[in-house]
């Protein structure tokens, strides 16, 4: 998985005035829905709840993978958000979650969608990644980092 086919700079925020899981699902709908696919951040927001009542999507020490499917996508869609104040996700951990990368998919996908999501989840077990995602003063050094575990672990 190449970490740049699934998020842009434009979906990636550090933000300040979170301070509720609905606000922080609305906050990641509003940036896929900007990005320019043709979804409603609604929608978006919507089907991310409805999967979080299924069971949290916090992974625990301060991490959740937000993640739904979508119709009418053509592709997966990522957002990330660095949080100043970590918020309730109801981690198994119950840690507050301040990292949270967001995925919406196509709706047919399914295999591709577990393997994104394995994915995704190694890349945040890493306490040496998210460490620096936190110390991250803007978008720009978030996407770095991401980039840099990207070229680290990709075999060669």
């Amino acid at each position: 998985m190449d970490i740049e086919q699934l998020i842009t700079p434009e979906r990636i925020r550090c933000e300040t005035s979170i301070d509720s899981k609905g606000q922080v699902l609305q906050r990641i709908g509003e940036l896929i829905e900007a990005s320019g696919h043709g979804l409603d951040a609604a929608e978006i927001s919507s089907r991310l709840m409805a999967r979080e009542r299924l069971g949290s999507t916090g992974l625990g020490h301060g991490v959740a993978l937000p993640h739904a499917r979508i119709s009418g996508l053509e592709r997966p869609l990522g957002a990330l958000l660095r949080l100043d104040e970590g918020i309730d996700f109801e981690a198994f951990d119950k840690a507050p979650v301040d990292l949270l990368f967001a995925l919406v998919v196509p709706e047919h996908f399914t295999d591709e969608h577990l393997q994104i999501l394995a994915t995704l989840a190694e890349m945040f077990s890493d306490s040496v990644l998210c460490e620096r995602l936190r110390r991250a003063g803007d978008s720009r050094e978030l996407l770095e980092a991401l980039r840099e575990w990207q070229s680290h672990s990709d075999p060669s």
